[in-house]
């Protein structure tokens, strides 16, 4: 039953930023205030969302639950330690062309999580 709350919490989350939050950075906050404010939001976001996929992946959990948390907290972590950095090299450099791929590489990532989590949810 837990785990399925923090997996239900981390697709709540999830959503809300994509809805709410990403929408409106880039249109409210000037261009310099909204990359200062993404690069600083998204590793905390993948690692608190990875942190809690693998705690509700090892607590007692539906076998569909602890497969989905399992392979989303791997995801986040490659978003974190992989895509985010290479994001950022991307931008640093002005590269518009590889900035665009890993950014669709890091969405495709999310969509990927968000339909697991989703359906482990459903499954359970």
């Amino acid at each position: 039953m837990l785990s399925e709350l923090i997996v239900a919490g981390v697709v709540g989350v999830m959503l809300f930023f994509t809805v709410a939050v990403a929408p409106g950075i880039f249109k409210v906050l000037p261009q310099q205030w909204a990359s200062v404010y993404v690069r600083n939001f998204f590793p905390k976001y993948y690692a608190v969302l990875g942190a809690a996929c693998l705690v509700a992946a090892v607590i007692d959990a539906p076998q569909a639950v602890r497969m989905a948390a399992a392979v989303s907290s791997v995801l986040f972590a490659i978003s974190l330690w992989g895509v985010t950095p290479a994001v950022n090299a991307a931008t640093d450099r002005g590269d518009r062309r590889r900035f665009g791929l890993l950014h669709g590489l890091s969405v495709g990532l999310n969509v990927i999580i968000l339909i697991a989590l989703v359906w482990a949810l459903w499954a359970a």
